[in-house]
């Protein structure tokens, strides 16, 4: 039998959230309303779960004495990474000692890295994906490119939301790319992977839920990215059987392996009725925004009662829906969002505002959300929406 008792009590459950961005928010958001006590913790002051948090704490999660420090300190019942900058060693060896990870240490280690939940995937379990490298320094990396021919895909082996990815299109843009990828990894310069460029028909996010339950699946979500950053999603993307069952197939495979209780945002290429792993997060995804509105339980409230123990239950669709990313570019500690009551007046649309603190260069400080009869209707809905709104950056 599962239970929470009263906040800041003996029986009472503490989570530490690991990342703080508009995820961790979401997450919190959803934690709050179950009486959990919710830390944020991230590398910067008053990031986006830090606004509905208990309490918050600032510090690098790359500093492994830090990070174990703070939880030692903190005594969580539940450790919840959103980002991949942690020092996940010290999950794993906190985890040995009696502390709770979600979805495990694991977890958390393999996919943090692009090498190891590659490895897993394509050595371990066999699951088909794109031909690839590792290379640590410059010499390796041009050896990389010329195995896997170009084009070719290249990024960090730590990174998030496009940061240090970039293609090589022809010769002289390896060098390029090169320093890309050691600009744009979230622990530094480092190793990089290069992948074969793969032709697909479309790609999608299979949101996997395991729970005491068991292994529950979203509808899929559509997604287009720039740079290797996400910009619109839409649920459902239309797929025919044999690449539906194909993709879950991968995805329980994937988790499976992972272990734990949460959800897995898996990323995979469709081509017909072939599916091919790209990658897996152990957490909410952000082109899984959409099921905010799409869904009567977005995957932050999913997550939520997977990791506190709780069963998940059908998960119930609401209607087609769609998601467009608001990003800012510029070099700002002030960023208005304008307009708004033009933004929101058409019915069925929503919009989150991060609340994050400082833009430098280009940053997702938002998200509109859309609902129709169609998946093209809500895309085209999002849209119009977007297009009203006005960011002035001062």
């Amino acid at each position: 039998m599962t239970k929470i008792g009263s906040k800041w009590t003996k029986s009472g459950r503490k989570a530490m959230l690991l990342g703080s961005g508009e995820l961790g928010k979401e997450v919190a958001i959803e934690l709050q309303r179950m009486g959990v006590e919710v830390v944020a913790c991230d590398k910067y002051a008053n990031a986006p779960a830090m606004h509905v948090a208990d309490r918050s704490r600032v510090f690098s999660m790359l500093d492994a004495d830090a990070l174990r420090a703070a939880i030692i300190e903190e005594q969580p019942d539940h450790i919840i990474p959103e980002v991949e900058a942690i020092a996940t060693p010290v999950l794993v060896g906190l985890e040995e000692k009696g502390f709770h990870v979600t979805p495990t240490a694991k977890a958390a280690l393999l996919t943090m890295n692009r090498e190891g939940i590659r490895r897993l995937a394509a050595e371990g379990l066999g699951v088909k994906t794109s031909p690839y490298r590792f290379a640590s320094d410059f010499e390796e990396f041009k050896a990389a490119v010329e195995a896997i021919g170009i084009p070719c895909v290249v990024k960090p082996i730590m990174s998030s939301s496009g940061h240090g990815q970039s293609v090589i299109k022809t010769a002289e843009d390896i060098e390029k790319s090169w320093k890309i990828a050691q600009e744009g990894g979230r622990a530094g310069a480092g190793r990089v992977i290069v992948e074969g460029f793969v032709k697909f028909d479309y790609e999608i996010t299979l949101l996997t839920v395991r729970s005491v339950a068991g292994t529950s699946f979203c509808e899929p979500i559509g997604h287009i990215q720039v740079d290797g950053d996400y910009r619109y999603s839409w649920q459902p993307q239309p797929m025919d059987s044999a690449a539906k069952e194909a993709a879950q197939e991968i995805a329980r495979k994937v988790t499976d392996a992972l272990g734990g209780y949460g959800i897995f945002g898996v990323e995979l290429f469709v081509c017909g009725d072939e599916v091919i792993f790209s990658e897996v997060s152990p957490r909410p995804h952000d082109t899984g925004m959409v099921t905010m509105i799409s869904q009567d339980l977005s995957e932050f409230a999913l997550h939520a009662r997977a990791l506190t123990g709780l069963p998940v239950p059908e998960i119930r669709f609401l209607g087609p829906s769609a998601s467009r990313a608001v990003v800012v570019e510029g070099d700002s500690t002030e960023v208005i969002m304008d307009n708004l009551e033009k933004v929101l007046e058409e019915p069925g649309v929503q919009m989150r505002i991060f609340g994050k603190p400082e833009v430098k260069g280009h940053r997702r400080m938002g998200v509109i959300l859309a609902t129709a009869d169609s998946v093209e209707e809500a895309r085209a809905k999002a849209e119009r929406a977007y297009d009203k709104l006005n960011v002035q950056i001062l």
